[in-house]
């Protein structure tokens, strides 16, 4: 995980709705910043630019899944170490039960029901980045 003195959370998410929640959910928790990304391919660019300490990925992206997203980060050149050094939250409205188990071989370190309970996301953030 890099050593930030902001912890950076990248957010892969398409639907505007989820978006904006969630920025309005980073704005009560200080100390931390929010980096979105729309697609697969903008989330691959952010991480080459900014080596988020933990990415919350949609697994319905426009583009690609969020697993060819976690494998295609962890194989480019350019996102390799970045992807390597971070934590990776699987999020999704599908039915946990074939999924997560999916979203973990690829390399996630955790899987979160859609629609996010707030109160509860805060409490995982908080103690996924301790």
């Amino acid at each position: 995980m890099p050593d930030r003195a902001t912890p950076l959370v990248l957010y892969v998410e398409d639907d505007r709705i989820h978006l904006i929640l969630m920025e309005e959910v980073f704005r009560l928790l200080p100390g931390w910043e929010l980096r979105c990304a729309e697609s697969g391919q903008e989330a691959l660019a952010a991480l080459a630019e900014c080596h988020p300490t933990l990415a919350l990925v949609d697994m319905h992206l426009p583009d690609m899944t969020g697993l060819e997203l976690i494998a295609q980060a962890r194989a480019q050149a350019g996102t390799a170490a970045a992807a390597a050094g971070m934590r990776w939250v699987a999020l999704s409205a599908d039915d946990p039960g074939s999924v997560v188990r999916a979203a973990r071989d690829a390399g996630f370190d955790d899987y979160w029901l859609k629609p996010i309970d707030v109160p509860r996301l805060q409490a995982a953030l908080q103690q996924l980045l301790a």
